[in-house]
């Protein structure tokens, strides 16, 4: 299997070449060159499967430079009751009639990053153990993603982390989790600013490729396809949970931010797992939604991109979209890139309205979208819990709120559960006028002390931080 640029670089590349590059040298993003497909006997065969032997066979078809029996050891060495909570890894329980969440965050940091985070985290021990060498991560997080970066990296062996995210715009419960850490290896840089700018001094930092090559850059953001090949797997386990037979179809309903987690599921959709719609929830953000709407991409500035109760996706800059508009525009990585790099640079927006590929879109992808404001979210917490006495956190309620209006008869809708409550308590009180449970090892966790560092948005003063950091 190799791997190509969204914008046409002309390298082909092995998984592990990619593992440890994040973005390509033209700024464009890995995808494998086709999708493996998974016919009915493949189905049937991996049906009963426990979840690390399907994991296992998942990973197999995108990753042949690994031997088969070390592959296999990191999946075990990775999904385990201890470390996930259940023996399924990833339960499914029912809702309501035809609505079921997938539970995604009984991981070490509370939330659905964790499941491709930690096998991440051995995949990249591994493989720089393989070749004698050290990596420095640099990573944005606009909540989820650096804690569960942290907790997968903290005491690697050749692994340093440096994680970019908005002064004061996490929860103080996801603050507390990352700042908290004290371990040598683990850098936290608050950048004053929204999350996407800590994205685009990432990306910034990843296209100067002599100062990436010099300093051993890699990256942990969706943008690094091992990430989102993880999250394929979860797809696969809800499925089989949903049904009795391979002839059934099921939907999944995304809170979406980085488009990361539903990509996975596009990318699952296309290698043959019978879904039917891949239904995209933002929140007040909803530049995604517009797009699936009206077929443009319109990037919002950091003014204009809210602050809300869902904080996860406050961003406007969807990075894994690019994947989908390739896999849209026939993999034409000359239009994706004039689109991506000239264009939306220049404008602020693409417009594909008037594209048959656009307009065949939901027929042929599955896509749909709706947005969920703070008063549905409010709404469905309280109802959700009134009805069923369960509780979910803010994303998973912008989840189950578009879900609820796409659902059809005889198609089990999967809501992607996206973290525990206790991550943002602040909105759950507001909702249900008590606390969220808050598991035993996080009492206390906002009085620990902290190890972090206020700067700018400025390219320039991480890369110097970056230079001093690695010895």
């Amino acid at each position: 299997m190799r791997y190509l640029s969204t914008r046409g670089h002309p390298d082909r590349k092995q998984f592990c070449e990619i593992l440890l590059e994040g973005l390509a040298p033209d700024g464009g993003l890995y995808l494998p060159e086709h999708y493996p497909q998974v016919g009915d006997a493949m189905l049937t065969k991996w049906r009963g499967l426990s979840y690390t032997d399907l994991a296992f066979e998942v990973l197999s078809l995108y990753i042949d430079d690994i031997p088969a029996a070390d592959l296999k050891a990191i999946c075990t060495k990775t999904y385990t009751e201890q470390v996930f909570g259940t023996k399924e890894i990833v339960p499914l329980r029912p809702l309501e009639s035809g609505l079921y969440l997938e539970a995604l965050s009984n991981g070490p940091t509370l939330a659905f990053k964790d499941m491709a985070m930690q096998l991440l985290g051995n995949l990249f021990e591994y493989e720089l153990a393989r070749r004698g060498e050290e990596l420095n991560i640099l990573g944005a997080t606009s909540g989820d993603t650096g804690s569960a970066a942290e907790y997968a990296m903290r005491g690697k062996k050749g692994v340093r982390v440096f994680m970019l995210s908005p002064n004061g715009r996490m929860s103080p419960f996801q603050q507390a989790q990352m700042f908290s850490l004290q371990d040598e290896n683990i850098h936290n840089i608050a950048v004053e600013g929204v999350f996407d700018d800590c994205q685009d001094i990432v990306k910034a930092v990843s296209n100067d490729l002599e100062f990436k090559r010099q300093y051993k850059i890699g990256t942990v953001n969706s943008i690094n396809w091992a990430r989102l090949m993880a999250q394929v797997v979860y797809y696969f386990a809800g499925y089989f949970q949903a049904t009795t037979s391979n002839s059934q179809k099921v939907s999944f309903a995304v809170p979406s931010g980085n488009f990361g987690n539903v990509c996975a599921g596009h990318v699952a959709r296309s290698m043959g797992l019978p879904i039917d719609k891949l239904v995209v929830a933002t929140n007040e953000n909803d530049v995604l939604d517009e797009f699936f709407r009206t077929g443009v991409f319109r990037v919002r500035g950091s003014a204009d991109t809210h602050e809300t109760s869902s904080p996860s996706m406050d961003l406007s800059k969807a990075s894994n979209f690019e994947r989908f508009v390739f896999d849209l525009l026939g993999r034409d990585g000359a239009r994706v890139k004039a689109l991506f790099h000239d264009q939306l640079a220049s404008q602020g927006s693409f417009d594909l309205s008037a594209d048959p590929a656009f307009q065949s879109a939901a027929q042929r992808y599955g896509f749909v979208s709706g947005k969920s404001t703070h008063a549905d979210r409010l709404a469905t917490i309280r109802d959700t819990y009134k009805r069923f006495g369960t509780m979910i956190d803010t994303h998973t309620a912008d989840g189950v709120k578009v879900a609820r209006e796409q659902v059809q008869p005889g198609v089990p809708m999967i809501v992607l559960e996206t973290a525990l409550p206790i991550k943002f308590a602040a909105t759950i009180e507001e909702a249900l006028g008590q606390s969220p449970d808050r598991p035993v090892r996080f009492e206390g966790i906002e009085a620990l002390p902290k190890r972090v560092k206020v700067v700018p948005a400025d390219v320039a003063v991480i890369k110097l931080y970056i230079v001093e950091n690695v010895h």
